[in-house]
């Protein structure tokens, strides 16, 4: 099987220029194929507000009315995930920016009201990773961002880190896979307060003990159910890393 690596990134490192260039000349240099999955929702956030469009968030989701939904799409389908496909072009990097509702590669339905009602936020259903992977084969890079549809003709607001897990769970199929999760730190840390303490290998067990001393906790323990939820769907591997960190494959490796 071929080698495929999916990085998901978010908003803050695309939504600036400098970051950006420096994320996708290092993107770049990834060997073998790639997938590139985005956030972006400090620049919906932004335009909201310039429209005067109140963000509202819950537990560091968004409530997503139909108000907001319009933004997050012209940002999420169109400013964002253009600007990184312009920019992969840039340096010979053939990108297509897709959200789940071109060639249906990704449908997911409207989130039920328990609770709290996200609005137009969609949960994951079906991923048609064969179509994906055509695209792939053929050396073209898709750009991911975070909506699907529901197909019955509504795009839905979509967590980034799911978009980025089911593609990778449905691309198993078809290639090795290592799902690469970037955010503000070098990996997940025994301390808090120290950057450098990085934890370089976990497995199920020693997540347990972790969780169990009270090590790992807060935003970072869904990341990690995620992430074994995707070995245990056929990923390879996953490695949670800072952005200028990808190339070096450096950061927590997350393995069975």
């Amino acid at each position: 099987m071929e080698k495929l690596t999916v990085v998901k990134v978010g908003g803050k490192i695309v939504e600036e220029q400098e970051s950006l260039k420096q994320l996708l000349s290092d993107f770049s240099k990834i060997e073998g194929y790639k997938v590139l999955v985005h956030g972006g929702g400090r620049s919906a956030t932004i335009i909201a507000s310039k429209l005067g469009i109140e963000s509202k968030m819950l537990n560091g989701r968004r409530i997503t009315d139909e108000e907001m939904l319009k933004v997050v799409t012209m940002v999420y389908g169109g400013l964002v995930n253009k600007q990184i496909v312009a920019g992969l072009q840039a340096i010979g990097v053939n990108a297509l920016g897709l959200t789940g509702a071109d060639m249906n590669y990704m449908r997911s339905e409207k989130r039920p009201v328990k609770d709290v009602d996200y609005g137009f936020v969609g949960d994951v259903k079906e991923v048609n990773a064969g179509i994906l992977a055509d695209l792939i084969f053929k050396g073209i890079v898709p750009v991911l961002a975070p909506l699907t549809h529901d197909k019955i003709g509504n795009l839905l607001n979509t967590n980034a880190d799911t978009i980025a897990g089911e593609a990778a769970k449905a691309l198993a199929q078809y290639f090795e896979v290592t799902l690469m999760f970037c955010f503000e730190k070098k990996g997940v840390l025994m301390s808090e307060t120290d950057d450098e303490s990085i934890i370089a290998n976990l497995t199920p067990a020693l997540f347990e003990q972790y969780l169990a001393e009270g090590i790992i906790s807060g935003g970072m323990i869904p990341k990690l159910e995620n992430s074994f939820d995707a070995l245990n769907a056929g990923v390879k591997e996953i490695v949670i890393t800072r952005a200028d960190m990808i190339q070096m494959g450096l950061g927590t490796k997350i393995t069975k």
